[in-house]
């Protein structure tokens, strides 16, 4: 069993035989990779050493130390926290080589080709068809993919389409790993609230995908996407922050610099929210310790839903606080940012931005539902579609 002592040993050879001072940065990570320091819970000979989750602490420490580059992993989140566990848990030996080294080292971007206009909440009713070519085994892939963070950067998605409407709707379908760069794909920009076009609309027109990048078996998507959305909801709402880290931070430090502003009752909201801040990033740490015992479960759902409660109050008190300061915006050009940096700007632009996290990652009234029937073990919400087929469904 890999030790701390033994892991502090490998690193500290890693950074004798590339000092980061003189390696180029791609070069570093692809070492750090090989060494299997990237997430030290994989495989060996997949970035890791089969160790405890929990050592990825002492080989962070480390290389932080001795200031070596990261991966960037804002840029490459979707890769890290959705495609990679996905690709671990059903991807076969060729998949794993091919796919992990390049996502781990960002090398190549992911993006997630799930929500569809007509299929948000109810992601199960998703309409986007694959059907197989018999000559070639190849499936063609034919719908349209909304609200894709990063689809303008990214080289791979993971998607999932239906391959059987006779069924219903959540079975029959089948994931996939998509190339973004296959003439069949066109990515439109979603321009939002805060001005800029960090999602996007993505069309699939007889977009050709070798049954070699399917993951799991023909029909098992739905089973497949469940590992995505709880590995997503856990990578958006149990992010390690220090105290005070996330929206909390820069109310906390308007209050202390500018006393001018305060009130009796902007005071115990802010002492309320803080608490609650605090308490959120205390239920990460816990939550990541569970996940040493193995894969998220629904308890990430609940996570998720008081990150997005969170940032949203946090966000409006700050307005209030700041008072017409708070009504200004720094800038409503037409960008395609590669991330979201909520700390980085305004406090109007935290305000607009926020508005979204109780829809993008499973909307707060899903998850709601999953915490109550998963968690809490409460009845199950009627549903009178589970077994109609698909093509049979009202729409």
């Amino acid at each position: 069993m890999t030790d701390a002592a033994e892991l502090r040993t490998r690193t500290r050879a890693l950074l004798e035989a590339h000092p980061p001072a003189t390696t180029d940065r791609a070069d570093f990570l692809k070492a750090r990779f090989d060494a299997g320091l990237a997430w030290v819970h994989y495989p060996e000979g997949l970035g890791g050493l089969g160790a405890p989750r929990s050592l990825q602490a002492v080989v962070d420490a480390e290389l932080e130390a001795a200031g070596a580059p990261d991966n960037d992993p804002r840029r490459i989140g979707i890769g890290l926290g959705m495609a990679a566990p996905t690709v671990l848990g059903f991807g076969t030996d060729e998949q794993k080589q091919r796919f992990l080294r390049p996502l781990w080292t960002g090398e190549e971007v992911w993006c997630q080709l799930f929500s569809e206009p007509g299929a948000g909440s109810d992601l199960a009713a998703l309409g986007t068809r694959a059907v197989r070519d018999d000559e070639t085994g190849d499936w063609v892939v034919n719908g349209q993919k909304v609200w894709t963070s990063s689809a303008h950067t990214a080289r791979w998605a993971i998607l999932i389409a239906r391959t059987d409407p006779d069924l219903p709707k959540h079975r029959g379908i089948t994931y996939f790993v998509c190339d973004m760069t296959d003439p069949g794909v066109e990515v439109r920009p979603l321009r939002q609230i805060t001005g800029e076009a960090e999602f996007n609309e993505v069309f699939l027109t007889d977009v050709r995908i070798p049954d070699a990048h399917r993951l799991g078996e023909v029909g098992d998507g739905w089973k497949v996407a469940q590992t995505t959305l709880m590995n997503e909801r856990v990578s958006i709402g149990g992010m390690r922050i220090p105290r005070e880290g996330g929206m909390i931070g820069p109310v906390a430090k308007a209050w202390r610099d500018r006393p001018d502003l305060r009130t009796h009752d902007l005071h115990q909201r802010l002492l309320k929210l803080w608490v609650d801040a605090e308490v959120a990033r205390i239920t990460g740490e816990r939550l990541r310790q569970q996940l040493v015992a193995g894969q998220p479960g629904p308890e990430g759902s609940g996570m998720k839903l008081g990150f997005a409660r969170l940032n949203q109050e946090i966000s409006g008190l700050e307005v209030e606080l700041l008072g017409e300061e708070g009504l200004s915006y720094d800038d409503w050009t037409m960008r395609r940012p590669e991330l979201v940096d909520f700390v980085g700007r305004e406090a109007g632009y935290r305000y607009l931005r926020s508005k979204g996290n109780s829809i993008e990652g499973g909307t707060s009234e899903v998850l709601l539902n999953i915490v109550a029937e998963r968690v809490l073990g409460l009845p199950a919400e009627p549903r009178t579609d589970k077994d109609v087929a698909w093509k049979d469904l009202a729409r």
